[in-house]
Formats: structure tokens, sequence, C-alpha cells
């Protein structure tokens, strides 16, 4: 018979899960340089993001664990110093450079992806437009999809009625040959790869079982424990076969642990981690009692079923809802206080009036919106002001919801 799996409690898991994504200590350090260089590190990527309701998903994601943390700070990591590259994950993301080598197995399997789904390039004449782009970028600097192809039909619709130039651009660059050198306001400014990746890390692309190995490895150690469709979705990087197959063969080897970890619910399920993660499980500290707003991209909540599962939150973005049918708002925040989700909150920074105004905020089913605990909330919303840039709070009358 074999032996019973080792069962984490549900709170146990929440700590580790919070540890591993830098929410389960007190938010505090410069959040610039070095120190904002090992916060992207330990998260892994930060997820990009146009919404300016408050402030864009990556600085949100960033002063949620160094309130310090201002927006240059980021811009210098990407455009001076070039210790973060963007590029994508599950979605649009800053991801550590050193990690760069790998992203060369993307590069390859995108390229052979995208020229299949748009294989009418080549009868619309766009692959033609790759080399007069390597060309114009080589010959006269970085360029923005808005200044190339000039005297081409435009479009705002999506990638199947870009103009020519504007998709050999994109195609250019989720195959690695073009890299984002910069930001002009959110429009991505496009450079040679040589030019911008430091060449230390351009050196020749890992074998496949090399990146499945540290794709599957990094990604659990970031998420503490893990399914291998988890391990395959962390990075994007490799396929869900490539994960069970490299998690079939660590817990032949003794490397990996299967167990099982209690969901919100009440109910387990299988997952694996590593012996050496179940080691720390003693020393994990106790997430401080601190209220923080969370953006709706943060690393956290990225993988909403997992969320769900282990914090009993359920959570979805209503920019695409028809405003009558939206439960809660257009883009509404979710609230952290120690190891539970308790509640989100529909706010907009107003910056000509110097404010941000909170329209509503709904405590989840138990959550008692005691004096406290609002305070704390209050305390916060402060904080997010001031680093939205506005100077004070203001409340619309029946803020607080029943929950």
């Amino acid at each position: 018979m074999p032996a019973a799996l080792l069962r984490m409690p549900n709170g146990l898991a929440r700590r580790l899960f919070l540890d591993r994504h830098g929410l389960a200590t007190a938010p505090r350090g410069s959040g610039k340089g070095d120190d904002l260089r090992a916060v992207i590190d330990m998260l892994g990527f930060v997820q990009v993001d146009s919404i300016n309701t408050v402030a864009r998903a990556h600085h949100m994601i960033l002063a949620a664990r160094r309130p310090a943390y201002r927006e240059k700070n980021l811009k210098s990591l990407l455009e001076r110093d070039r210790h973060v590259f963007e590029h994508w994950t599950h979605d649009a993301s800053v991801i550590p450079t050193e990690f760069f080598p790998h992203w060369q197995l993307r590069f390859r399997r995108d390229r052979e992806k995208l020229k299949g789904r748009w294989r009418d390039w080549r009868r619309s004449g766009f692959e033609e437009k790759f080399e007069e782009i390597r060309k114009q970028i080589s010959d006269h600097g970085p360029v923005t999809s808005a200044s190339v192809g000039a005297d081409e039909p435009r479009s705002s619709g999506g990638w199947w009625d870009w103009h020519p130039s504007k998709t050999a651009l994109e195609f250019l660059w989720r195959t690695g040959e073009l890299s984002v050198c910069r930001r002009d306001g959110f429009q991505k400014v496009y450079d040679l790869t040589e030019r911008v990746i430091p060449s230390a890390h351009l050196r020749p692309a890992p074998d496949v079982d090399q990146t499945v190995d540290w794709a599957a490895r990094s990604a659990l150690e970031r998420l503490g424990f893990a399914t291998p469709g988890e391990l395959a979705a962390f990075w994007d990087l490799i396929t869900p076969l490539e994960a069970r197959t490299w998690c079939q063969t660590c817990l032949e080897a003794g490397t990996l642990a299967e167990i099982e970890i209690e969901n919100a619910d009440g109910t387990y399920r299988k997952v694996f981690a590593s012996p050496e993660t179940l080691g720390t499980l003693d020393d994990l500290p106790d997430p401080p009692s601190r209220v923080r707003i969370l953006s709706p991209f943060d690393p956290a909540l990225r993988d909403r079923k997992r969320a769900e599962r282990l914090f009993g939150f359920s959570y979805r973005i209503e920019i695409f809802v028809p405003e009558p049918k939206r439960k809660y708002g257009y883009y509404v925040f979710p609230v952290l206080e120690g190891d539970r989700l308790i509640g989100r909150i529909d706010m907009k920074a107003f910056r000509s009036d110097d404010r941000l105004h909170v329209r509503a905020y709904w405590p989840e089913q138990g959550i008692r919106p005691s004096r406290g605990r609002i305070a704390k909330l209050e305390a916060e919303l402060d904080r997010t002001a001031r680093f939205s840039g506005c100077s004070g709070v203001t409340y619309e009358s029946g803020w607080l919801r029943p929950a």
C-alpha cells in the first residue's frame, strides 16, 4: 500500500505562496537599483499593462512590495542599466536580462507559430518588409510602430489588420531579432537586439532540455508548489507535456515530492514541491496584518483559478463587461490583509483634481469591516493616493458596501 502523501494545511500553503511572492513580510526597501532587481528576480517577471486608472500595473506590483519605489526606478533598470528586458511570458512583461538566453526557445517556436498564423503575409507582401525594417533600424536607429510604413494604410484593429511594416516589426520583436530599448509614453521603441541586450546574455542558446529544466525548476521555486500545468504556464516557455515529463523524471530521481495542498473549501489537490521547500515550512513568516491594495495583474493573482482555490477569492476583470452587467466595476483592485484577500475596491485617480476617488469597497463574505480594519484600509488608500500623484482621497457616499 503506497504511503500517504504529506498534506499541507491551507493556512500554511497561503503563507508559503505569499512568501514566494514577496507579500509575507513588511514592505520595506529602497525600491531602486539592486533592491529593485532583487524584487523582480524573486517574482520572475512583472506584467506590463497600459491601464492607468490609478497607476499602471507594473508600477503597482512593485510598489506593493516596496512603498519607496518610483516609476523612474524601473525605467533606469530597463533603459539605462539593461538589467531587465521586455518580452512575453503569459503576457507582456519585464524580465531579468540574465534569463534572456532561455527566451531563444520561445523565439524559435514563435517564428514557426506566427508564420503559420499569419500565413497571408507571404501573399500580401508582408515578408518583404522584414529586410526593409531591419535596414531602417540598422542605418537610422530605433523606431516605433508609428514611425514605420508612413505611406501604408492605418488601422486600429488587431494584428490581423495591421499595416505591413507594423506586422513585420512585431514579428521581428516576437522572434528575437529586435528588442524594446525604451518606451515613449507607453509606446514601445524597438532597436536591434544586439544593441539592446548586453553581449554577456547573447551567448548561444541553451538546448531544449536545459531550458525545460530551468523553466520548470525556476517556476517551482517562485510558486512554492505547483501542478505540471502551472509550471508550464508560469513562464509560458515550455509545453504542459514537457512540464509533466520533467516532474515525473524528478519524482523518480527523488528531487521532487508529490504532496496534497488543502484548498480554501477544505478539499485537497495533488501538487509537486521540492524537498528543500518542504524543509523551510517551519520557518515561514506570518504575513503582516497591514492592508495592501494589489494590482489586478499582481503575480499572486495572475492564475485566477489558483487564487480562488487557495484563498477562496473569485476575481474577474470587468473591463469588457457592459456596464449594466458589471457586478463590481470597470477595474476593481483586490485587497490583501495578512494571508487573506479580504475584499475589492473601485477607485480612480483624478490627477487634475489632485484626488484619488473611492467609489466602493466590497468586503468578502465573512470579513467584518471593523473600525481597525477600515482604518488600515484608509491608511493604504492615503499611500496609494500619494503614489498615484494625488494629495488626498475622496469617498463616494455609501462607499462601504455590505459583505
